[in-house]
């Protein structure tokens, strides 16, 4: 896939983000990213007993 990109046209993509989104802004979408992929892993490892309890007709309920 990245096989065909030259460290260039990667420059150029960064380059792109970068005048897009703002320098000041990447930091706080990236830690969105991270949180999100936290949550996903977590949600991923919970046991199938607890996603039974954790669900109550339809609807999730929080856990604390």
């Amino acid at each position: 896939m990245f096989g065909r990109l030259g460290w260039i046209e990667i420059l150029v993509i960064v380059l792109l983000v970068i005048v897009l989104f703002g320098y000041n802004k990447i930091p706080g979408m990236m830690k969105n990213v991270a949180d999100g992929v936290k949550i996903f892993k977590k949600e991923i490892a919970q046991k199938p007993a607890e996603k039974k309890k954790s669900i109550k007709h339809g609807k999730k309920v929080e856990k604390k």
